[in-house]
């Protein structure tokens, strides 16, 4: 019997008679293709770095931004507040509680973002250090290796108390005191004395001696700042966890 025009079997053409295969058999046969994902997309849950390879950080979201423009703002306010002049010419301030205490909070990138912040809008002109100063200037000033340190004490101590939260709660409070501190003592002092030395034209006696009187205002300054952060934590858990504020 011959085949008519509808018994006979579909050929490898598509519906328009081309000769091309029809791409609805194909996508049901391979969905994916033979290489993989389709149309290159990614598999869900992995994040591709510029050159291709997995990267485990995030971008920052408008509320990271958020956070970093907040901080700024409060260093700011801290550092105009009124200081404790001494005969260095650099006053006792609560500009390094605000650093150790935004470092704790925001995490070493998003911490050293907001104190670099504050830092570069002081450096453009606006009042925003002690004494309502700004500008260029205070680069020539006996405070200039404090100001400078500001960015990589908020870093080093984001990173410092990163370790702390991935213990245990128990003793908390004072791991995070102790990072402060190191801090303080291991970028502020020595960045300190250093501006001491190249401004106020002191040798490293005269200016080990003028930055001590900092010492026990430090301490205070970094006890109220890791009592404060733990509240923090306490109150809103999700800024403890391990790799806030990565991009």
């Amino acid at each position: 019997m011959n085949n008519t025009s509808a018994d006979a079997p579909r050929s490898a053409a598509g519906p328009g008679g081309t000769g091309s295969p029809d791409p609805r058999v194909h996508s049901r046969e391979n969905p994916r293709g033979a290489s993989g994902p389709a149309s290159g997309q990614a598999s869900p849950g992995s994040s591709q770095g510029s050159l291709g390879r997995p990267s485990g950080r995030r971008r920052w979201t408008s509320a990271d931004l958020s956070l970093i423009a907040v901080f700024a703002a409060l260093t700011a306010v801290f550092s105009v507040l009124p200081g404790v002049p001494l005969g260095a010419g650099v006053p006792i301030t609560l500009q390094t509680l605000a650093v150790m205490l935004t470092g704790m909070l925001l995490g070493p990138w998003r911490g050293a973002a907001a104190v670099g912040l504050f830092v570069l809008a002081g450096l453009a002109g606006l009042p925003v250090f002690s004494g309502f100063s700004g500008g260029l200037g205070v680069l020539a000033g006996p405070s200039v290796g404090y100001l400078l340190s500001f960015p990589v004490a908020a870093a080093v101590a984001g990173l410092l108390s990163g370790l702390v939260l991935r213990r245990p709660r128990r003793a908390r409070a004072v791991l995070l005191f102790a990072a402060a501190l190191a801090t303080s003592f291991i970028v502020v002092h020595p960045a300190g004395i250093a501006g001491l030395m190249l401004n106020a034209h002191l040798s490293f006696p005269a200016a080990l001696a003028a930055d001590m009187a900092f010492w026990p205002g430090d301490v205070i300054k970094n006890v109220l700042a890791s009592v404060v952060a733990v509240n923090v934590f306490k109150a809103f858990p999700s800024m403890a966890t391990p790799g806030r504020g990565s991009r």
